[in-house]
């Protein structure tokens, strides 16, 4: 967990939500100096900071909405820093909780050095990320559907289809499989939704290929040449970790890849393990992935898994 320390001379706290953000900003010693709800309008924003722009910062949890704030404070040469919102819940959790109050406490948490930070994506390859994940979303409902499939016909107790109906052409009769009219015409909306998703995808994947070339060939390349790491988890694997010099430690790579067991531990006696949600969940796909296909392709990585 890592903690904003830097010492400014106004500290901003902002409970945002979509249509509007409470803010309260703390000078030097803690006095109050706005403490005050507005809608979320860079003019809004902009206009209430205006006499503390000097030396300030500013403080919001991590939620959907925070990437237009980074982006104005940014152009603006605001200081900006993102709250991991699970350890700031461990932090500043109480009785009493509302906008004005969790406002109040950012600012706090921010002014008193314990503002768990969380990355700012960059915007130059956010929103491409952002596509990235709603392709692996489409492809998990793709999945789905296939799936579907495959458990009507158990369902009904038929004959095995004994095809691979991911293949475009081994769908194309597959609802004639089924002899009642009802359930062949559930069969006919699956496959026509899958043909659907399959042209999505080709489109959304290729316009992903060519933004990766874009933003880090180099990068995009050595990835592609690593054992088990296709096209799909390199492009995952690039927008994911976007800049691996942000993690100090191996260790820390691998922690936020969820990759590793968190011990927990009391008086010397092992309780289990905590925390294996804390951190990326497409990079820990994407590794158990490329391990998967690492050993089916690469003959030194069946030895040695072998052993």
């Amino acid at each position: 967990m890592n903690f904003y320390t830097q010492q400014h001379k106004h500290y901003c706290g902002i409970d945002l939500h979509a249509r509007a953000m409470y803010v309260c900003i703390l000078d030097q010693p803690g006095n109050k100096l706005v403490h005050k709800n507005l809608p979320t309008t860079p003019e809004a924003f902009l206009c209430l900071i205006a006499p503390y722009r000097e030396d300030l910062v500013v403080g919001v949890e991590c939620m959907f909405t925070w990437y237009w704030l980074a982006d104005l404070c940014q152009k603006e040469g605001i200081a900006f820093v993102l709250g991991h919102a699970l350890s700031m819940k461990a932090i500043h959790g109480g009785k009493a909780k509302n906008d004005k109050i969790d406002a109040h406490k950012l600012a706090v948490l921010l002014r008193g050095g314990m503002f768990p930070q969380a990355y700012v994506y960059p915007s130059e390859m956010r929103a491409t990320r952002d596509l990235l994940r709603r392709r692996c979303h489409l492809a998990r409902k793709r999945a789905e559907l296939l799936a579907h499939i495959h458990n009507t016909n158990s369902q009904y107790n038929l004959p095995e289809i004994g095809k691979r109906l991911a293949n475009q052409s081994n769908r194309e009769d597959v609802a004639d499989h089924f002899p009642d009219p009802s359930v062949r015409k559930t069969i006919e909306v699956d496959v026509s939704l899958i043909d659907h998703y399959d042209e999505l995808l080709s489109e959304v994947e290729l316009y992903l290929t060519r933004s990766a070339k874009a933003h880090d060939v180099q990068t995009f390349a050595r990835l592609q040449s690593v054992p088990g790491i296709g096209q799909i988890l390199a492009l995952v694997l690039l927008y994911e970790i976007h800049d691996i010099t942000r993690f100090p430690r191996v260790q820390d790579f691998v922690s936020y890849c969820r990759l590793v067991k968190c011990a927990k531990e009391s008086s010397g006696k092992k309780l289990g393990t905590s925390g294996k949600k804390i951190g990326n969940v497409h990079l820990r796909w994407a590794f158990a992935e490329a391990a998967v296909l690492f050993i089916r392709q690469s003959q030194p990585g069946k030895e040695y898994f072998g052993k």
